[in-house]
């Protein structure tokens, strides 16, 4: 229920499937004079549901979580709840994922190891309206529409499309064909069709060199 002392913030939804992370996000939000959490889940599907039932101002979402890519509900919040401004707290390389989150519709990006302030300033700017990424996001765009072409240090993973990569990092968790058919809600030839695309554009010779790969990147990932 909302007080009269709570009318005036502004409302947040967190989307991430670590537990510990949406306490702390939760407690550092709380303790904001003008930001609120309105509500919380620990999936991509889950959280497109009550988002679209809390309708809050602003929604914070991670990118890799169970129940859909964080990619695909911020396309999903977009669509059902184009008023509902969306920011992004993950651990993955925000060059790999920064450009992909702001396509899907994403107005910010912060990674997981930044301090609380910059998650903060993040959400209090993209309810203001503006563009909340770093100077290393900044500069890579910069490279790619105004020089017409990326940095040298993007990962190759970056030319996979984003479903491409959502079956990419779930190979890198150990997933096995038919499992991340079920994740995705598509059919396992079409996993299949992912993995030979993905393996061709990688220049991968064989499941086996696709799965090394997916979970050498993985585990980078992790280490951020």
């Amino acid at each position: 229920m909302t007080t009269d002392a709570d009318s005036g913030k502004k409302r947040v939804f967190i989307v991430d499937d670590h537990p510990l992370v949406r306490e702390w996000l939760a407690a550092l939000i709380n303790q904001q004079s003008d930001l609120m959490v309105c509500g919380e889940a620990g999936s991509a599907s889950e959280g497109l549901h009550l988002i679209s039932a809390a309708k809050p101002h602003a929604a914070v979402v991670d990118i890799s979580m169970e129940g859909g890519s964080g990619i695909e509900l911020i396309k999903g919040i977009k669509a059902v709840c184009p008023e509902v401004v969306v920011t992004v707290l993950s651990v993955h390389d925000e060059l790999i994922y920064g450009e992909r989150a702001l396509r899907a519709g994403a107005r910010g990006y912060t990674m997981k190891r930044e301090a609380t302030g910059n998650v903060l300033q993040a959400i209090r700017s993209v309810l203001k309206g503006e563009l909340y990424i770093s100077e290393k996001i900044a500069v890579a765009l910069a490279k790619k529409y105004v020089e017409g072409k990326p940095p040298a240090t993007v990962s190759p993973v970056e030319i996979l499309s984003d479903r491409e990569l959502e079956v990419f990092e779930l190979l890198g968790r150990g997933w096995a064909t038919r499992q991340i058919a079920n994740e995705m809600r598509i059919s396992f030839r079409t996993v299949q069709a992912f993995c030979a695309r993905i393996k061709e554009k990688l220049n991968l010779a064989s499941a086996t060199e696709l799965l090394q790969e997916a979970m050498r990147w993985h585990d980078s990932q992790q280490k951020g």
